[in-house]
């Protein structure tokens, strides 16, 4: 497990130690609160809430771990600093698919800062994978769970992660 790193853009590492510090200082003080309170509705054996806040505690508490260990063994790539014209983690690649014509443009990143609604897709996702060392111009198929698809690279480029 030490030698796993997390690709991720400077972007993808401000917001998963954005999201630390509000675990860290907001939700853990919130949480804590809501123990007490339940606490003070006296018998904690059959009292909901109080069960309810210990299981956001126990949830708050994993995910503050896990961000951590992410964080520490993240391996921040720039796009901005990247050039060429293969598609590699950081692109930006304007797609035609094959079938319906229309464009699509991704952003290839890490698994942490995927949001396929703001066009950033996994490095390691179906798609992310089919265009991995390929060119503008290069055509690639895609197994999908509705069958293959194909799309054409129309061209890759290195933009700012924050660039939507």
């Amino acid at each position: 497990m030490a030698d796993v790193k997390f690709p991720m853009t400077p972007r993808g590492l401000i917001q998963l130690k954005d999201e630390l510090r509000r675990r860290k200082e907001v939700d853990r003080y919130k949480i804590v609160r809501a123990i007490e309170e339940a606490r003070a509705h006296g018998d904690i054996s059959e009292n909901a809430e109080f069960s309810a806040a210990k299981e956001a505690q126990s949830f708050n508490e994993g995910r503050i771990k896990e961000l951590e260990v992410t964080i520490a063994l993240a391996n921040v790539i720039d796009p901005a600093r990247l050039s060429g014209d293969k598609v590699v983690f950081g692109a930006t690649v304007e797609l035609t698919d094959g079938d319906s014509g229309d464009e699509v443009v991704y952003m290839i990143v890490g698994e942490h800062e995927a949001d396929i609604k703001k066009g950033r897709i996994s490095v390691t996702a179906p798609v992310a994978r089919a265009l991995i060392g390929r060119s503008a111009g290069d055509t690639v198929t895609v197994r999908t769970p509705k069958g293959p698809r194909e799309y054409e690279i129309r061209e890759v480029k290195f933009l700012p992660a924050d660039a939507d």
